[in-house]
């Protein structure tokens, strides 16, 4: 049974209910809260900041007088809030020890959790586990992530590639499997983290569509939760994608693709 919390609203006239795990933050203005939604989507409500509080679990942190933000939104906390989204928020000073407190006690608690397993315990039954994969035309990896004394995600391990992941990734194998990402690519953009880490955390499936200095390709990538710890990437390269649509619609596609990535 499906015991998972959520928050039921009006908004434009219709009703939702919508799960706490998907709420990144929700910022008010006067007697109007904005619900902004891990699918990107921000739903208006009428409700006052103190029936907010009321609602919503202890996961929510206040930051500002008008702003509850999920803790497990947080990708890391500086001179502002980075979420797992790639958005910042300012914050209110007095906050900083609450929020680093829920923040990390909330991390400490699932990282803990993941050292409970049962996973394989060397790369040959990773790749006893994905033989599968090894012949398919997509590039496929398992990564175990890697978090500091923080609690924040630092890098991953390749535990299993395929010769597609090899090839987009112009690396052998033997090189990618088994080592870190950083060790591989020193210039990682740790955008691929934040959304990595909140697949592997939360059990979210994600789709991220951007530049990858590392290689200089445009990629689409599909991640999901495998083992605990882990997640498994599927990886497009965006310039060789053939789409079943007229060659104009294709590339309409394409550059609204590159659109989103210049907003």
């Amino acid at each position: 049974m499906n015991t998972e919390k959520t928050i039921s609203f009006i908004s434009d006239r219709k009703h939702y209910d919508i799960p706490e795990s998907s709420i990144l933050y929700i910022s008010m203005k006067k007697q109007d809260a904005f619900i902004h939604i891990s699918d990107g989507s921000v739903l208006k409500t009428r409700m006052t900041f103190a029936e907010l509080q009321d609602t919503l679990s202890a996961n929510f942190i206040r930051i500002t007088r008008g702003c509850l933000v999920s803790a497990m939104a947080i990708h890391s906390v500086g001179k502002l809030i980075t979420l797992s989204n790639g958005e910042s928020l300012e914050y209110a000073t007095q906050h900083r020890r609450e929020i680093l407190e829920k923040f990390h006690t909330k991390q400490h608690s699932i990282i803990a959790s993941l050292a409970d397993n049962d996973n394989p315990t060397d790369n040959e039954e990773y790749h006893q586990h994905y033989k599968c994969f090894d012949s398919i035309p997509i590039a496929f990896t398992d990564i175990e992530m890697i978090f500091n004394e923080e609690s924040q995600a630092v890098d991953w391990i390749f535990r299993y590639g395929n010769e597609a992941l090899a090839k987009l990734e112009e690396c052998p194998l033997d090189v990618l499997v088994g080592n870190t990402f950083g060790s591989i690519f020193p210039n990682m953009d740790s955008k691929w983290l934040r959304s990595y880490e909140h697949s592997v955390l939360y059990g979210e499936t994600l789709e991220i569509v951007d530049y990858s200095p590392e290689i200089d390709k445009y990629l689409r990538i599909v991640c999901f939760p495998t083992f605990k710890g882990h997640c498994g990437c599927l990886l497009f390269d965006i310039s060789e994608t053939n789409f079943s649509v007229e060659k104009t619609v294709g590339e309409k596609a394409i550059l609204m693709y590159l659109k989103k990535l210049m907003e």
